[in-house]
């Protein structure tokens, strides 16, 4: 008999080349293959425990009842679970993340490879890391990349059993760090879900898809050699072929801010001036500034010196997820979880 309950922390992570748009909506299969980067001290750590009595699935965040729609994703998500482990029971989620969430930083990402592996763990189920992270993706596509450790490789397969993530190096194969400016930590109005939906009413995504494989061999190469000026260069044009798209799209997104563009100008002008520095952006506005560790501080630095950059965090590559003992969480910093700025 399983112990019915269990808690475990995932990292967020940047994707390097990215995530955008599903050839199949329901099992969150992606139209191309992603490469990204887990972020060590950023964190979700999360409680699940199945109770007997519990009418419906219950789901509170930062230590509030969540709202319907995210308990509603929970429950559909659980319900996955329920079916595997041949169960009817019930869970209550406790979910704790140290950074801003539902602004860009991969909340969800974290959020759903915890929850997958509490609660499988929960339910006596031993998964492999494949099926790990084939679980976590369909809550959260990118939540697949935050199950395996440092960088990551999602491969989109063909269809569910071959569509999940591996790594491709461990998080000490390279001393990136990404410095994160923030320039809002409020909720996007558009959520990434609705975002994939209209990604091919856009004529762009088309050619972005195409080109997908030959960006992914550049990425790769990039981090195997660790040589930052291609990665740079790949990664600046794979963010802006997604904001391109999304531009273009029906209804249009632009999730940029009048500081999100003052970040990037001042990366390209920091970089001119030989600074080690290159700027990728997910679905959000706050800009993940990737550099050399030696240079993390002077770069911070810097970032927390443009006007609307409200605060600077930094991380460098994240192991993968994993249990913890359920005394150290939920809390709102828990423990190896760290935040700079």
């Amino acid at each position: 008999m399983p112990d019915l309950t269990a808690t475990a922390v995932a990292c967020p992570n940047i994707a390097f080349i990215k995530y955008w748009g599903n050839r199949d909506d329901a099992l969150r299969l992606p139209t191309n293959g992603s490469i990204s980067m887990n972020l060590d001290g950023l964190c979700t750590i999360t409680r699940v425990t199945f109770e007997p009595d519990l009418p419906a699935d219950a789901l509170s965040l930062n230590g509030i009842p969540a709202s319907e729609p995210a308990r509603q994703r929970v429950q559909d998500f659980l319900a996955c679970l329920r079916q595997m482990a041949r169960t009817e029971l019930h869970a209550r989620v406790d979910s704790h993340s140290n950074f801003p969430t539902g602004a860009g930083i991969a909340s969800s990402a974290s959020a759903f490879a915890a929850l997958s592996l509490a609660a499988s763990t929960a339910l006596g189920l031993d998964l492999p890391l494949a099926d790990l992270s084939r679980l976590a993706r369909r809550g959260s596509g990118s939540a697949c990349r935050s199950v395996p450790g440092g960088f990551v490789e999602w491969q989109a397969g063909h269809g569910d059993e071959d569509s999940y993530a591996v790594t491709i190096a461990p998080p000490d194969h390279w001393a990136l760090v990404d410095c994160i400016a923030v320039v809002s930590r409020s909720h996007k109005g558009i959520t990434s879900s609705e975002g994939h939906r209209s990604a091919w009413t856009s004529p762009l995504q088309a050619a972005r898809v195409a080109d997908a494989p030959r960006r992914l061999d550049l990425c790769r190469r990039a981090i195997l050699d660790r040589d930052f000026a291609s990665l740079v260069d790949i990664i600046e044009l794979d963010s802006n072929l997604m904001h391109a798209v999304m531009a273009t799209s029906t209804p249009s997104l632009i999730y940029y801010q009048p500081a999100t563009l003052a970040v990037i100008q001042a990366v390209r002008r920091w970089r001119g001036e030989g600074l080690p520095v290159g700027y990728t952006i997910d679905a959000g506005p706050n800009v993940h500034v990737i550099t050399l560790a030696e240079y993390a501080g002077p770069v911070a630095d810097r970032l927390q010196g443009i006007e609307g950059v409200e605060q600077v965090i930094c991380a460098g590559p994240g192991g993968p997820a994993r249990l913890v003992s359920g005394d150290d969480a939920p809390s709102d910093a828990p423990e190896g979880c760290r935040t700079g700025g």
